[in-house]
């Protein structure tokens, strides 16, 4: 179904926002209510007075303020929507203006920049295709600056309305952990659901990058003429704040090269875990190099082609300048970037044609490659058209030169790697945000590629399907050079899906995968019946012995049945059915029927509890003593003057009880699972010698930071284990689908299972510590960096 640009498909535009409003605005109040929370928990902290007595004032200004901030954000978010540019509007010429902003202005965007920076991180590939769902339904080249679409605009929002309410920004730096994790998941999900829509209207079901390319002359269409790309759906970032900023010497902006190296908001340092550490210093090093640029090309005006009407009136914040700049470019310089890129595939693929080259011969082969590299950038400079052009090839120059230097790198890999300098060049130099943000997609593909090579020696890479999928990454990302990030994000995707299964390949990963996979599942099953079974015993007159009984073994009989006979299985529900019938049997027996009734069924009855028992590997001595505390509670049965518990109630327990599974989710209760390697051996009886099993310890209760680490944590990634005094280096190769257990392999055939907590108690602790403190990208932007501060002379030259 074809969407025309009307009246109908500008509506479908306009109602795809209103949803988006909606779904989001629900979490202001539940957000308020978690801070109220995180404040009142705080307040009542022991420690010293002065941190005490600001705790307290915390909560007695959010207290105060609680409900203006929530009523402010809920009307200004429905107010919104209106119109994606109902901001108020500035004339060209003020749009146009680079002025130093005040300090207040930009401490509160850095405030909203980090929460936006977040959202991108989450949900860019979501809000990427979102993006382009919208612009072609409204024939636009970008969202509007204050679209209710971009998470700066919510963002910037929250916190605007959080000063009017009279809240400092010094609180909401307080919370702002809190805010984040009740917004991220809600804003991601509103997007995710957004496309559904837009997709179940017939708009754009399949984004596929073959549409972007378009084919022009040659027989058989196989010349490939410029794409018409939508303007990138990547906002810079953090380190990209809003609000402009003096540029020496009157820069030109208009061309988004320039404005790539626009200097913009300082870097911060909020502390908080390594792991946003390492962002901080990531992002920081990106601004380093835009900075270092700005200084030494602000002085002269890049020969970008003239601009268009559009492009007069969009100032620092024009994606559609951006766009149409890219596009004038493209037609300029892209013919030459692809000259040089092709004349590159042909020699590099003489390089490697033959048998893999002795360490000699592979060391010169490098030096080769480099320096042809090395030679066709000087070429491409000479021919740019613009000061910004040229600053872009040395940069990318710089830091290809830096990852084919990387000798962790294993050679075979090493080759391909350098095939991707064109391919990137032409993107950083038609898509500047290339250089302010860590979540561009050929960053992240570059990064998670060096990452789970650089484990792995040469013998082990080379011919192997990792270094095969490699090479088909960089092939297809060659075949559609026109399309930008698009064939990066899906070649990235791709990736990601074959690590998954590369990884988790041999039958002993696949083995202990299965039983992770089954004994997560059964101690989830077993906390969220005891949850369950609390709950049908609330309000009934049960002994503290049977209910004792019911929540720590018989919960764990009905998860460990559930999970070998099946949910429904004939002996998952008669095990089921010996609960209600405990409960019935140990209540009051004030006639002789039911007291007749009991003794009748007394033997079957302790017959499936020794059944259950027995599934769950409780026998001799440790069952008979639950046997004789039953047997002494029923007969006190016997004897209680109590009211005897209804038989509609117990009918209602068994039924209850026999679709247990309709009442308990997914979510919550397993964040404490009692896993051990007799667990193991008992849910599938297995030998679990080769099994590390790291369970979580009890009362240890790691940072939530750390928790929010170890749940990012990506597949492919190597670090530095420090387990009972043995350091082992390992590869992280797979997580549970409910994140609760981590799976990490080492060379040597071991394998170290790890609870989610003690986890993130081992990254606090230090005991496990990435191979690699920076990314390939960050680390290759690092080296540039240092090159262009000994030698400022080689960016323009």
């Amino acid at each position: 179904m074809s969407i025309a640009r009307s009246a109908s498909s500008l509506q479908l535009a306009r109602e795809t926002r209103e949803r988006f409003v909606r779904a989001t605005e629900g979490v202001i109040v539940p957000l308020a209510q978690a801070i109220r929370d995180r404040l009142t928990q705080q307040a009542s902290e022991i420690g010293s007075a002065r941190a005490m007595q600001e705790s307290r004032d915390d909560f007695v200004a959010f207290q105060g303020q609680a409900s203006q901030w929530v009523s402010l954000a809920q009307a200004g978010w429905r107010r919104s929507v209106g119109a994606p540019g109902a901001a108020p509007a500035a004339s060209s010429g003020a749009k146009l203006r680079l002025e130093l902003i005040d300090d207040d202005a930009m401490e509160s965007s850095i405030l909203s920049s980090r929460l936006a920076q977040l959202i991108h991180d989450k949900a860019s590939f979501e809000l990427s295709d979102l993006r382009l769902r919208i612009q072609f339904l409204e024939g636009t080249s970008e969202l509007d600056a204050h679209d209710v679409l971009r998470p700066e605009t919510l963002a910037k929002l929250l916190v605007d309305q959080w000063l009017a309410a009279g809240l400092s920004r010094t609180l909401w730096a307080r919370v702002q952990d809190t805010v984040q994790q009740q917004l991220v998941g809600v804003v991601v999900k509103a997007y995710e659901d957004a496309n559904a829509f837009l997709i179940s209207k017939g708009v754009m079901p399949e984004i596929d990058l073959k549409s972007f390319v378009r084919r022009t002359g040659g027989s058989g269409g196989s010349a490939t003429g410029p794409a018409t790309m939508p303007a990138s759906p990547y906002a810079g970032g953090a380190a990209q704040a809003a609000g402009a900023v003096q540029r020496p010497g009157g820069a030109d902006t208009s061309s988004p090269q320039a404005r790539a190296f626009a200097p913009s908001a300082p870097a911060f340092t909020t502390g908080g875990s390594p792991l946003m550490v390492a962002r901080q210093r990531a992002q920081t090093a990106l601004l380093s190099l835009k900075r270092f640029v700005a200084a030494r090309i602000g002085a002269e005006t890049p020969a970008s082609p003239s601009p268009s009407p559009s492009m007069t009136t969009t100032g620092m914040d024009g994606h559609a300048a951006a766009a149409g700049s890219a596009r004038a470019i493209s037609q300029t310089f892209a013919g030459v970037i692809a000259e040089a890129e092709a004349a590159y595939r042909v020699a590099a693929s003489q390089y490697m044609q033959g048998s893999v080259p002795g360490s000699a011969d592979q060391a010169t082969l490098i030096q080769q490659t480099a320096v042809d590299l090395r030679r066709r950038s000087t070429e491409l400079k000479k021919r740019a058209p613009t000061t910004a052009d040229k600053a872009t090839v040395e940069i990318v120059a710089l830091m290809f030169q830096a990852i084919l230097a990387e000798e962790r790198i294993p050679f075979s890999a090493r080759v391909w790697f350098a095939r991707l300098q064109m391919p990137v060049l032409r993107v950083a130099i038609a898509e500047p945000e290339f250089f302010g943000t860590l979540q561009h997609p050929a960053r992240m593909l570059i990064d998670r590629m060096g990452s789970c090579v650089m484990g792995f020696d040469a013998a082990a890479i080379s011919g192997s399907a990792l270094e095969g999928e490699i090479r088909r990454v960089v092939q297809v990302i060659e075949q559609y050079p026109e399309t930008g990030q698009r064939v990066f994000k899906l070649v990235f995707d791709e990736f990601v899906a074959f690590l998954n299964r590369y990884l988790t390949q041999s039958d002993a990963t696949q083995r202990v995968m299965s039983v992770a996979q089954q004994v997560e599942q059964k101690e989830t099953m077993a906390i969220q019946y005891t949850i369950e079974l609390r709950k049908m015993l609330n309000d009934m007159p049960v002994r503290e012995e049977i209910r004792e009984f019911l929540f720590k073994v018989w919960a764990e009989v009905l998860a460990i049945a559930a999970l070998r006979y099946g949910a429904q299985g004939e002996q998952t529900v008669m095990l089921k059915r010996v609960a209600s019938e405990l409960v019935w049997a140990a209540s009051a027996k004030p006639n002789r029927a039911d007291r007749a009734r009991v003794i009748q069924d007394l033997p079957q009855l302790l017959q499936r509890l020794r059944l259950g028992m027995n599934l769950l590997g409780i026998i001799d001595e440790p069952q008979e003593a639950h046997i004789k505390a039953i047997g002494a509670t029923l007969s006190d049965a016997f004897l209680s003057k109590t009211e005897a518990i209804p038989a509609a109630k117990i009918e209602a327990m068994a039924e209850r009880l026999a679709h247990l599974e309709d009442f308990v989710s997914d979510d919550g209760g397993a964040s404490s699972l009692p896993l051990d390697a007799n667990s193991i051996e008992l849910l599938l009886g297995v030998d679990a010698a080769s099994i590390e099993v790291v369970a979580d310890t009890v009362g240890g209760v790691p940072a939530e930071d750390m928790l929010a680490w170890a749940h990012e944590l990506e597949v492919g990634n190597w670090f530095m284990l420090d387990h009972n005094d043995r350091v082992s280096q390992v590869q992280f190769v797979w997580r549970s689908d409910r994140k609760q257990l981590h799976l990490f392999a080492s060379a040597d055939g071991r394998s170290f299972l790890v609870q989610v907590g003690r986890l993130a108690s081992y990254l606090q602790a230090g005991l496990l510590v990435p191979a690699e403190e920076e990314t390939l990208t960050v680390r290759a932007t690092r080296e540039a960096l240092a090159k262009l501060d000994a030698n400022p002379e080689r960016l323009l030259n």
